[in-house]
């Protein structure tokens, strides 16, 4: 937990995130970022298609405050979609609204979000709304609720971590969700503190929300949970259809061709770009063993 706290802290150091940027990807994150430009991102999407693969690319980003630097980010999301359907990868999209500018001015994220989706539906593809803070977890679903008004290629996550969890699920009904366990730290009063009340409340959240019909996209690296879903789809008769299995790329790789080679839609979620920074630290909080990737990267320099 220690560690866990440590990296957390980190993740939004504004200090250490200048100094990152200055060492660029090293200290194994290289290992989990498919590079800094749109087309190391199209060259990894492609190779990973090859191997019977799905993606989503994330175009990294925090620590947004100005109106300029939001717009920035929707134009690089906008490139991303246009260079999705000019290489002709399978491949989806993820945003984060506070790089959309959701911290600056909430109609200027909308707005952002219109741009986006809009070009989505014209080159046939779909947005997730990656889930962030607890901080902002009313205003993203606010904001999913009035895009769903005018466009059916957006979707976001549900954290398990959360109380709320199960039942901001239900009132999604039919919405095509990213199921996770959560990466950030929340209080007692709005998350579960012990992790085996994360893992329940997560194997519950996947069980009701395929049961309701609605897609979902079970986000996870555990080989348990994974056979668990299997078995629960199977003896209730739900086809491979209606569900897909995710992991972070240069994650347990073996086990993300053996999930494609038995049918099941198996999506990649694959990050690139310069500000990589927060996103390496959460996953050395996920999971501290990733240290030695970092240790890797720091003595073969």
């Amino acid at each position: 937990m220690i560690t866990r706290n440590f990296f957390l802290f980190l993740s939004n150091n504004k200090f250490m995130k200048s100094k990152a940027m200055k060492w660029g990807p090293k200290f194994g994150a290289k290992h989990v970022i498919a590079g800094e430009t749109m087309k190391e991102a199209m060259e990894t999407v492609q190779k990973l298609n090859e191997d019977g693969l799905l993606c989503t690319v994330d175009h990294l980003g925090e620590f947004v405050y100005t109106k300029e630097e939001a717009t920035q980010a929707a134009d690089h999301c906008i490139r991303a979609l246009e260079a999705i359907a000019n290489t002709g990868v399978n491949c989806n999209l993820s945003v984060k609204l506070t790089s959309l500018g959701l911290d600056v001015d909430r109609n200027l994220c909308r707005d952002n979000m219109v741009r986006i989706l809009t070009k989505a539906k014209e080159c046939n593809n779909f947005v997730r709304i990656d889930m962030e803070d607890y901080s902002h977890l009313d205003a993203t679903l606010d904001l999913l609720n009035e895009l769903m008004q005018s466009f059916d290629n957006v979707g976001t996550a549900i954290q398990s971590y959360l109380h709320r969890a199960e039942a901001d699920l239900r009132r999604l009904k039919g919405v095509n969700l990213r199921l996770i366990k959560g990466a950030y730290k929340e209080s007692p009063e709005v998350a579960f503190q012990k992790q085996e009340e994360v893992d329940g409340n997560y194997l519950n959240i996947i069980k009701v929300h395929l049961l309701n019909g609605s897609y979902a996209a079970v986000a996870t690296h555990d080989h348990r949970v994974i056979e668990e879903v299997k078995k629960f789809a199977k003896e209730n008769g739900i086809t491979k259809d209606q569900f897909e299995f995710q992991m972070l790329y240069g994650f347990r790789t073996e086990l993300q061709k053996e999930i494609a080679e038995q049918g099941y839609k198996m999506r990649i979620y694959v990050p690139f770009g310069e500000d990589w920074y927060g996103f390496y630290m959460r996953r050395l909080a996920e999971r501290p063993q990733n240290i030695r990737f970092a240790l890797q990267g720091l003595f073969s320099k």
